[in-house]
């Protein structure tokens, strides 16, 4: 009866990696020599396992019943019917049932080690697909506690503390982690910056949430998580919608984020009210492309919005010069030098822009430096446009503006 046994065993090794990968331990095999199968168990459990080998997991759990039915079952008989059981439930998807007989596994004391905390890792993965967050959380902090402490493990644990309703643990423990992933260097996971944003986010920690964006887009910047940061930017209190509205989509056009016939529309109406027809018709070519403009029955708008943004651009373009020669002040020297940058002419618009500058005396110097800023970068002058944005400390939004800019300079969107 050995030799079923053994057979059982390597058959088992081959057929319980299925969705979360089951535990077999070669080890078993030599320590138990001495157990036998009766042919009355052993003849129905090689029958499912063959079914398993076939995906006929149903069929199989019918057979590891009939097995279960003999009675006066040895010790090691029971555990072979738990450990292919769980092979069995865990492929027709029954996670309770496949947990159940884990958990058997492990009490059997025939699972030992590292194989054991495997195991127990499986229980409680089992638990977790199973919506069970009380047990999951349960068997995996058994797991961590007996040698099975990695960065998985503890990501399902917050998974399941934060599904749980436990949001609170669920953020101290994901905190925790990404402080020791910084303390060492490492670059805390999108997975880990995700969740505490979302704990601080049902907390009501607008600090950690804030915080929170701000890591995911440093270390993996996504068109989605900056859009919540520009967001939060533009309710913020103290924040300038007037001045700075049309810096906000600058910024999310710059990442790919407008896309949308109303954002589009609404950045053509502020460029056009700005006194930069240039950069209008550029967001009025751009929404042609993607499909944003032409179509639908804001079709005749948008053409005529696009017919009267050319005009502009045209005559804005022919006055460059002459406006030129016109600037008297500083404000009037920043102006015309980023129309000149907006027009596509860099080169004559930031020398203009940083005499500006140099004046003094000007309405907004943070945003006639954060404009400097800009137009540096998009000149492809990186150096040259983070050491304008660096000197940019308003409180009305544009020091912030100017530290998402050097964000998306240092961290391009993924």
């Amino acid at each position: 009866m050995s030799k079923f046994r053994l057979a059982h065993l390597g058959l088992l090794a081959a057929l319980i990696g299925l969705n979360v990968a089951p535990v077999f331990v070669d080890g078993a095999a030599t320590a138990y020599a001495a157990d036998t199968v009766r042919p009355e168990i052993g003849k129905p459990l090689q029958a499912a396992g063959d079914d398993i080998k076939k995906g006929k997991y149903k069929e199989a759990l019918a057979k590891i019943h009939d097995a279960d039915a003999v009675g006066n079952r040895t010790p090691y008989e029971n555990y072979m019917i738990e450990y292919l059981r769980a092979a069995a439930a865990q492929g027709a998807g029954d996670r309770e049932t496949a947990a159940k007989s884990y958990e058997a596994v492990i009490a059997s004391g025939k699972v030992t080690g590292a194989a054991q905390t495997t195991m127990i890792k499986t229980v409680a993965t089992l638990y977790y697909g199973a919506g069970d967050y009380p047990k999951a959380i349960t068997w995996l902090n058994k797991a961590i506690s007996e040698g099975g402490d990695d960065a998985q493990t503890r990501g399902l644990l917050v998974q399941a503390y934060f599904s749980s309703g436990d949001v609170a643990r669920a953020y101290k423990e994901t905190q925790a982690q990404v402080n020791a992933d910084e303390k060492a260097g490492r670059v805390p996971s999108e997975e880990a910056l995700s969740m505490l944003q979302s704990c601080a986010y049902k907390l009501n920690d607008k600090a950690g949430e804030a915080a929170a964006l701000e890591k995911l887009v440093t270390f993996h910047p996504t068109k989605s998580a900056w859009v919540k940061v520009l967001n939060r930017l533009s309710s913020k209190s103290g924040f300038n919608d007037t001045r700075l509205g049309l810096d906000v989509f600058r910024l999310k056009m710059a990442i790919g984020a407008v896309t949308s016939t109303a954002d589009l529309t609404n950045m053509v109406e502020l460029t056009l009210q700005a006194g930069y027809p240039a950069e209008a018709v550029k967001v009025i070519n751009f929404a042609n492309k993607t499909g944003a403009f032409g179509s639908g029955d804001q079709a005749a708008r948008q053409k005529r919005l696009q017919t009267m943004a050319e005009n502009k651009a045209k005559e804005d373009a022919a006055a460059l010069a002459q406006n030129e020669a016109k600037a008297k002040d500083g404000n009037d020297l920043v102006n015309v030098g980023y129309d000149y940058v907006t027009n596509g002419q860099a080169d004559k618009g930031i020398p203009l822009m940083e005499q500006g500058i140099a004046k003094g005396d000007l309405a907004h110097p943070d945003e006639a430096k954060l404009h400097l800023g800009i137009a540096y970068l998009q000149a492809d002058k990186k150096a040259k446009g983070l050491q304008a944005l660096k000197g940019v400390h308003g409180t009305d939004g544009t020091g912030d503006l100017a530290h998402y800019w050097t964000l998306v300079a240092n961290h391009p969107v993924n």
